[in-house]
């Protein structure tokens, strides 16, 4: 792969990548979400949600595109991640159309975390299985408590309760 490949593949996955907050941000804000956006995402926070009751929640996006392998669709690997509180993820797989959100304790619990390898320390989620025979994804049922169809988890859970 050359040079000019190999940039434009990187800048294709960052721009999807910022697509879709944008997109899931929208999608927060015409629900009527009070969200704010950091300037930088140095810290791994994509959005800032003021709740009705004043408190405020930090939110990590996280997309798959319709592009990625078979079997792929809804694999989020090698996030780095340690318990935040206050903090939401949201993750969406544009092949599949699904959205799940999770607490940072959710996503602890339900994530695996690399004993070894490059990316040794860091947790992946597969949300997604596959049925090789139809050629078809479909989301695992452990994972199918956390799909949403809007953002009521943010406005009204704590992401910290017991």
């Amino acid at each position: 792969m050359n040079k000019s490949s190999t940039t434009r593949s990187f800048r294709n996955l960052t721009a999807f990548g910022k697509r879709i907050e944008f997109y899931v941000i929208g999608l927060m804000l015409k629900e009527g979400l009070d969200v704010y956006i950091p300037l930088v995402d140095d810290d791994a926070i994509d959005a800032i949600v003021k709740k009705p009751n004043s408190s405020f929640v930090e939110i990590q996006i996280k997309a798959r595109s319709k592009d990625v392998k078979f079997g792929d669709a809804a694999l989020f690997s090698a996030l780095t991640h340690e318990y935040r509180k206050n903090y939401w993820f949201v993750f969406y797989s544009e092949r599949l159309n699904k959205t799940w959100i999770l607490s940072s304790k959710e996503f602890l619990e339900n994530s695996h975390q690399n004993k070894k390898g490059k990316n040794s320390g860091k947790r992946s989620i597969w949300f997604n299985g596959k049925n090789t025979k139809s050629q078809t994804e479909h989301v695992k049922p452990q994972f199918k408590k956390y799909l949403v169809n809007d953002f009521g988890r943010i406005l009204n859970d704590n992401p910290d309760k017991e």
